[in-house]
């Protein structure tokens, strides 16, 4: 398959402190129409491709690249389509401003957790790092949809520095915060739903906070919480099936709304527990590891399902030539780990990937990042077989 994503930031400041990002972008990513009524037109993901996506939006799943979007054909705010391949979006526009000496505000109608909360591992970069979502970013920092990568929330935030050695952040997003009225699930693929919800504090949010703590200039320490709440029951990490449907009953209890599966049609509030740490042992040799807890409860029905996710891994710098960086990661994706009240578990395996990357910088505005990912037990079935999936990456920057 072959893939691309171009990106447009106009960097705006009034006063020489302040930064105005507008963001525009374009991508050929898309998925099927799983959802009745709904066409896309940007063809398929690599995960349905497989056959390993969530039966929804075709996308969510363990197969996911770093820098591919989590709802790239369509908006799950409305059940619209974004358009066809290639489209010009608008994915972001977020303004900082000073507050006080050590306070900063920022305030956005598209923006994302990660706009906040920048991460401590060290292979965190969409166009020079990781190639796959799931080492790119902690499952804690992804929840809700805090990193569609299309700007999917209004949000707002505070950033505090009280020293050097310590960094304390939050931010309220709001997923349909424009929207006026909750018209429900309504008639799939008409139009006329706002699955999500709708206004500032009646449709799906997330409220997060991260500190983080630099004890020696090797060593970060991260820690997220977020409290979020969903009108269909979807956790918003793009980085499993089990996305969609997270909390399952039996079959003689799911909905029975045409199209979705399961309880897709269940509120759920989620609160999510994160560590992330990173420790420089040499001038070019960085270790770090993360792990992501998910205490899922649906609303109105006795059904509960947590979910954690972990890896560990090591970046080599200047690789060779200087501008170089190499980097391995393991670990385990999202999974369904424990259940309570009537809710049910799937899956009968534990996942496992392992990641290798070289980024080579060939000159300032050209770098190339040839690598694999490994995924076994996909999507915690042993059903599935393992998958291996190399990726060449190229950037231009300018």
């Amino acid at each position: 398959m072959f893939n691309n994503r171009v990106r447009l930031n106009l960097n705006t400041s009034f006063s020489g402190r302040d930064l105005l990002i507008t963001g525009l972008q374009a991508y050929n990513f898309g998925a099927s129409d799983s959802v009745p009524g709904l066409t896309v037109g940007s063809g398929t993901s690599l995960a349905q491709t497989v056959g390993l996506a969530d039966p929804v939006f075709g996308s969510s799943s363990n197969l996911r690249l770093s820098y591919e979007p989590q709802f790239p054909a369509a908006d799950p705010s409305t059940l619209t389509t974004r358009g066809a391949g290639n489209s010009i979006n608008l994915y972001k526009l977020l303004y900082i401003f000073p507050v006080a000496n050590t306070l900063t505000a920022s305030v956005g109608t598209n923006a994302e957790v990660s706009d906040a909360f920048p991460s401590i591992l060290p292979w965190a970069s969409e166009g020079q790092g990781a190639l796959s979502r799931f080492s790119l970013l902690p499952a804690a920092q992804r929840v809700s949809g805090g990193t569609s990568q299309t700007g999917l929330a209004a949000a707002a935030g505070l950033i505090f520095s009280p020293s050097p050695a310590i960094d304390i952040r939050a931010l309220y997003g709001s997923v349909n915060a424009n929207l006026p009225a909750n018209l429900g699930l309504g008639a799939l693929g008409t139009g006329g739903v706002t699955p999500l919800g709708a206004g500032v504090g009646g449709g799906s949010y997330v409220a997060a906070a991260q500190v983080t703590f630099k004890p020696s200039p090797a060593f970060n320490i991260g820690l997220n919480y977020a409290n979020s709440y969903h009108q269909i029951n979807i956790l918003g990490t793009g980085l499993s099936s089990s996305d969609i449907n997270s909390i399952v009953l039996p079959s003689t209890l799911t909905g029975t709304v045409p199209g979705f599966v399961g309880s897709l049609n269940d509120g759920i509030r989620l609160n999510t527990l994160g560590a992330t740490a990173s420790f420089r042992l040499a001038p070019n040799i960085t270790i770090a590891g993360s792990y992501s807890y998910i205490f899922a409860n649906l609303v109105d029905v006795d059904a509960r399902t947590n979910f954690n996710s972990w890896l560990v891994g090591v970046q080599f710098g200047d690789v060779l030539r200087k501008g170089n960086a190499a980097g391995i990661v393991f670990g385990q994706p999202l999974k369904r780990v424990l259940t309570g009240g009537i809710a049910v578990n799937p899956e009968n395996r534990i996942p496992y990937q392992i990641e290798g990357f070289f980024n080579f910088r060939v000159n300032d505005n050209l770098s190339i990042t040839p690598g694999v990912f490994a995924i076994f037990n996909p999507e915690g079935s042993s059903a599935n077989g393992t998958v291996v999936v190399p990726v060449i990456r190229s950037t231009f920057t300018f």
